[in-house]
């Protein structure tokens, strides 16, 4: 509700126009480019651009866009993939488009936002490709069914069972009880912002403090990420970002450097923002879901 209530604040209080686009990087990242106070919206699961201007610009903006694709591309892409499609249970080809619905995975989502054209529909989950993307899609579908493959529940079984025993197990179980530990090694004469979202390798999230302790150079290569050579680095707490802290932070209007990685953390983009928003949106459901099991009323009625 507070989430719903910020984002009407934000968008009812300022003139403008909202619009969807393709999720595939090299548009959104042109669309910030020529409209760069553009601010994503949860709520209108759109793009929300100020101005009294805005829909009209945003109109001639789409239009130049549409007017740079080949205007027989999807008829060509549908000839090619009826000449040679692509079966698999993960894609269905529809007379407009071609749909693909798999497991959640990370490598999914980047191979697919890198396809032009390609759109994210949340009511039916799953992704649509047009026709005239087919060809990108078919060099990327290898790598995109593989790791559908392997993130089905019976493949994730078998790999816990698999490694039962093993060093390969103790090593992930080592990993978990340290991630619960909820620490994180930062450059000692480099800390980040203290309450803000920052982008590390364990995810997006907000740190609270550290009391200089400092982090043995072998458990944050183990556990994190290459300490580098010289560099010293002490622990510190985090926690993560409720649903209404991430929804209001603004993107960084690209994706980190190399030397942002090689520090260990940085100011998160969008992909990563919107990642942090789903887990949190899982973990606020599974708090409504344990209170409302929880309430007097519920166990009144178990027990009749």
């Amino acid at each position: 509700m507070d989430e719903e209530k910020k984002d009407q604040s934000f968008t009812s209080a300022r003139v403008g126009a909202t619009t969807d686009l393709p999720h595939d990087r090299i548009t959104v990242a042109r669309f910030r480019e020529a409209f760069p106070r553009a601010r994503w919206s949860d709520r209108l699961n759109a793009w929300f651009v100020p101005g009294r201007t805005a829909e009209k610009r945003i109109s001639r903006w789409l239009a130049e866009m549409e007017a740079e694709a080949d205007r027989f591309a999807d008829e060509k892409g549908r000839d090619a993939f009826a000449f040679d499609p692509i079966e698999s249970r993960y894609l269905e080809a529809t007379p407009a488009a071609l749909q693909i619905q798999t497991p959640y995975s990370r490598t999914v989502v980047n191979e697919i936002r890198e396809i032009p054209y390609a759109r994210w529909d949340g009511d039916r989950r799953l992704w649509t490709i047009p026709y005239r993307s087919f060809e990108e899609l078919r060099q990327r579908w290898p790598t995109i069914e593989a790791a559908a493959e392997r993130n089905e529940p019976e493949a994730r079984r078998a790999r816990r069972e698999a490694i039962r025993g093993t060093q390969q197990d103790e090593a992930s179980r080592a990993r978990t009880r340290e991630r619960r530990r909820k620490r994180y090694p930062v450059p000692a004469d480099h800390a980040p912002p203290l309450e803000r979202a920052v982008g590390t390798h364990v995810g997006v999230v907000f740190f609270i403090g550290t009391d200089g302790e400092l982090a043995d150079p072998a458990a944050v290569s183990t556990f994190y990420f290459p300490a580098a050579d010289g560099e010293e680095y002490v622990w510190a707490s985090w926690r993560p970002g409720s649903l209404e802290e991430l929804v209001t932070t603004w993107p960084a209007r690209g994706q980190p450097e190399q030397r942002e990685r090689e520090r260990g953390w940085w100011m998160p983009d969008l992909e990563e923002l919107r990642l942090a928003r789903r887990d949190a949106k899982s973990r606020r459901r599974a708090r409504e879901r344990k209170d409302k099991k929880d309430a007097p009323g519920e166990r009144s009625a178990d027990r009749a």
